[in-house]
């Protein structure tokens, strides 16, 4: 819906991706990526040649991630070709605080990162690479909870909002157990979903309520009535009634629905009933918010 220019509720995370860079004289990119466990799951060696035409990258190994990478380098380039140099190299570390897998915005923060180094508009690299709506880019960008809302091509309205409620510790994080990729996520919106003012002005309505609302059960009518319009919007049933009929509290889909994490409801620590389902990762609303 915020790709329709509604308004949405985000809040940033505690877990966070570190772009630390180096100058060397290798006249080439040397770059390594660490995980949660500080694990090297990812290097590679690019060679720069800035042509008259376009920059020209290549890599090593030439994998999946450094193709992405390549595509990244030179978008950003378009944006700023004072860029890179093939007359100057770099040591390039990224540090991830959070399990790839996740979903928590391994991309975004990476184009958040580039596009800092670079001293490009963020906003305008993200969507010469993954596209998508940009929210996860202001998340990168604050520190505390904001509002949400396309206006114009790559210059949406971000506001900071008090979201700190009482119940806050009776809210909880579910991963799903894969990763939805988003880009998947958005070609079947745009493919199936029809909407009009009605329903925008409706999820609109539920931001600003949820943003405001003060008791759990409140908070809940809210989240089942935001499943119920997305679910119609998007022919899809809602993750409750598909993996969790049983389930006591309220459970709301985050961004792609399908996978990545949902957010639960529940008056005492659900981790027992989602691991035994096959969902281990439970993470409480206090330990995964900033």
């Amino acid at each position: 819906m915020v790709l329709d220019k509604a308004k949405a509720l985000a809040i940033p995370t505690k877990f966070g991706q570190s772009l630390k860079v180096e100058k060397n004289k290798t006249k080439t990119i040397i770059w390594k990526s660490y995980n949660e466990l500080n694990e090297l799951w990812f290097e590679d060696e690019f060679s720069i040649n800035d042509s008259a035409i376009r920059l020209r990258v290549k890599a090593k190994n030439y994998t999946d991630v450094s193709k992405r990478l390549i595509q990244i380098l030179r978008a950003t380039y378009d944006l700023n070709p004072e860029f890179l140099s093939s007359k100057q190299g770099y040591k390039i570390t990224t540090h991830q605080d959070f399990n790839r897998l996740w979903g928590l915005g391994t991309s975004s923060t990476l184009i958040n990162n580039i596009a800092d180094w670079a001293h490009v508009d963020a906003y305008k690299l993200l969507e010469k690479t993954f596209s998508g709506s940009g929210y996860d880019i202001a998340c990168a960008q604050n520190s505390k909870p904001i509002t949400y809302q396309l206006r114009y091509a790559q210059n949406p309205l971000v506001e900071t909002v008090d979201f700190n409620p009482d119940f806050k510790s009776q809210l909880y994080f579910v991963y799903l157990n894969h990763k939805q990729n988003s880009r998947d996520g958005i070609a079947s919106y745009r493919k199936k979903a029809k909407v009009d003012t009605s329903i925008i002005d409706a999820i609109n309505s539920i931001t600003e309520a949820i943003i405001t609302c003060e008791v759990l059960s409140e908070f809940e009518k809210l989240v089942n009535t935001h499943e119920t319009i997305i679910s119609k919007l998007i022919d899809q049933k809602p993750i409750k009634s598909l993996l969790f009929k049983d389930f006591k509290g309220s459970v709301k889909s985050l961004g792609a629905w399908g996978g990545d994490f949902v957010l639960v409801t529940s008056q005492d620590d659900p981790t027992e009933y989602f691991a035994s389902k096959g969902f281990e990762v439970v993470i409480s609303y206090i330990d995964m918010v900033i």
